[in-house]
């Protein structure tokens, strides 16, 4: 792991996936919060277009983001990739989100209301702390995938930032050395563990509010 070009490929790949978990979080869970509780124009559009996300192959999605920087003009590199990143991330965390507001008792946020809290008392006190786990399910989740995605960054990212799973792939191009194989029981270890945290958070927390 001396390889200067290995642990900077590491180096991008971790802050992709730090800063691409956290925005993704953060307007997932806001995304989510607006679904559940609040009624708008575009509301069916906004879970429409998310399903889309979520179920597109990442080769389609990949080729409609290469597209779409191309027709506005950014150049591809790490705000190209950071912008992808944490688009296939999104409705990840949103149906994580989503998912733990529908177990919410009603009755509680409305017994709020009738007692005078503001939406957004209602928000701050009430929603985000008994939806903290799944937000953190969530971020656990983004930064899983966006640390394992080959296909929608090799399309998106450009010369001068490489990140580690693309490192990866192109050493095996010609062949698979001890290097290689660490990097690759290290990824895989990294993946397991964040998935696994993610599942138990959210289930420990559900078990306890059942509780």
């Amino acid at each position: 792991m001396n390889n200067d070009s290995l642990l900077q490929a590491a180096q991008h790949s971790l802050t992709m996936a730090v800063l691409s978990a956290t925005f993704a979080t953060l307007i997932g869970s806001l995304t989510a919060v607006a679904l559940y509780r609040y009624r708008f124009r575009g509301k069916p559009f906004v879970s429409g277009m998310l399903f889309v996300v979520m179920m597109s192959p990442d080769i389609v999605m990949a080729i409609s983001l290469l597209v779409l920087f191309m027709l506005i003009g950014i150049q591809l590199g790490f705000w190209s990739l950071l912008f992808s990143h944490i688009t296939f991330c999104l409705p990840f965390v949103v149906v994580t989100v989503f998912a733990r507001l529908k177990g919410f008792d009603v009755r509680m946020l409305e017994a709020a209301k009738d007692l005078g809290a503001s939406e957004l008392t209602i928000l701050r006190k009430i929603i985000l702390p008994l939806a903290l786990p799944a937000v953190a399910a969530g971020w656990l989740l983004s930064f899983t995938l966006s640390m394992d995605d080959v296909v929608v960054s090799s399309f998106v990212t450009g010369p001068g930032y490489e990140i580690l799973p693309l490192k990866i792939y192109s050493m095996v191009k010609v062949g698979v050395s001890p290097e290689v194989n660490a990097l690759a029981t290290i990824l895989l270890v990294l993946s397991l563990v964040m998935v696994i945290a993610s599942q138990i958070i959210a289930r420990d927390k559900t078990q306890g509010t059942l509780k």
